[in-house]
C-alpha cells in the first residue's frame, strides 16, 4: 500500500461537492491540500473544517480558464510546501440542454473549463511531477465520458475527451515518467452541478431523478480517490467507474 501522509495535492473545483469532499478525506490521510477555486469565501470555510480536524490546506483562488492564474496558484502551492505529489482536476460544468435551443455560450464555456480547465492545470504540475519522477494525476469525467446522453450532447463531448485525454497521458506519462493517472466516471453524485441547468424542462427532470434514487455523495467519490491513491506503488488504477446502486443507465 502507499503511504499518502505528508503528500501533497492541488484540488480544482475543491468550492462544493466532489472537490470539497476530497479535501475533507485527503487531509484527514495526512495530505497537505491546496483548495482551488474561484469562490474563496467557501474556500476559506473548508480551510476551517480542515484545519479544525487537525489537516493542512492552503485556499488558492483560482480560475482553471485563466492560464496564468492557474500558474500562479501552482507555483503558490509549490512553495508553500515544496512539491505537488497529487492532482486533482475536477474543476466541471453541466448546464443540459438541446443542441437545437443554442446555448452556445453554454456549449463555449463547458469546453473552457471541463476540456481546456483541465489541460492548463496538468500542463502546469506536470513539469513537477517530471522533476521528481513521480505524481498521481486524476481527472473527473463521468458517466457521460462512456455514455451519450439527450440534452447532454456537449457535455457528453467534453467528458469523451477527459476519458481519452487521460487513457493517453496514462500511456504516454506512466513509464517514462513514473506518473499514474486515474479517470474517475461518477454517475449520479449529489452536487451543485445541477443549480447550473438552465433549461427548466432538464432542470425538474434532474430533480425528479433524485427522488428515484439516491444519489451519490460526493464522499462516496473521494473514498474511491484513496482506494486509487494508495494502491501498490506498481498500480495503477485507470478507471474507476462508480454509480449509484439505484442506477440503471
Amino acid at each position: 500500500m502507499t503511504n499518502i501522509n505528508g503528500k501533497i495535492a492541488l484540488i480544482t473545483g475543491a468550492s462544493s461537492g466532489i472537490g470539497a469532499a476530497a479535501a475533507l478525506k485527503l487531509a484527514a490521510a495526512g495530505v497537505k491540500v491546496g483548495i482551488a477555486a474561484r469562490r474563496t469565501d467557501r474556500l476559506e470555510a473548508l480551510k476551517a473544517d480542515i484545519t479544525d480536524k487537525g489537516g493542512d490546506a492552503l485556499v488558492l483562488e483560482m480560475d482553471v480558464v485563466d492560464a496564468a492564474s492557474v500558474e500562479a496558484g501552482v507555483k503558490k502551492l509549490a512553495d508553500t510546501y515544496g512539491s505537488i505529489d497529487i492532482l486533482f482536476n475536477n474543476a466541471g460544468l453541466m448546464p443540459l440542454s438541446d443542441v437545437d435551443q443554442l446555448k452556445v455560450r453554454e456549449w463555449h464555456r463547458m469546453v473552457d473549463v471541463n476540456v481546456k480547465g483541465l489541460l492548463n492545470t496538468t500542463a502546469a504540475v506536470l513539469p513537477l511531477m517530471i522533476k521528481q519522477h513521480s505524481g498521481h494525476i486524476f481527472n473527473t469525467s463521468s458517466i457521460a465520458g462512456r455514455k451519450v446522453f439527450k440534452g447532454l450532447s456537449v457535455y457528453c463531448a467534453t467528458k469523451h475527451a477527459v476519458t481519452a485525454f487521460s487513457d493517453g497521458l496514462r500511456m504516454e506519462v506512466g513509464q517514462k515518467h513514473n506518473i499514474r493517472v486515474t479517470c474517475i466516471q461518477p454517475g449520479a453524485v449529489a452536487t451543485e452541478l445541477y443549480d447550473q441547468i438552465t433549461d427548466p424542462g432538464y432542470r425538474q427532470q434532474m430533480d425528479d431523478l433524485a427522488t428515484q434514487m439516491t444519489f451519490l455523495q460526493g464522499a462516496d467519490i473521494a473514498d474511491t480517490i484513496l482506494v486509487a491513491l494508495q494502491a501498490p506503488a506498481h498500480v495503477n488504477v485507470a478507471e474507476l467507474f462508480v454509480l449509484p446502486v439505484d442506477q440503471a443507465w
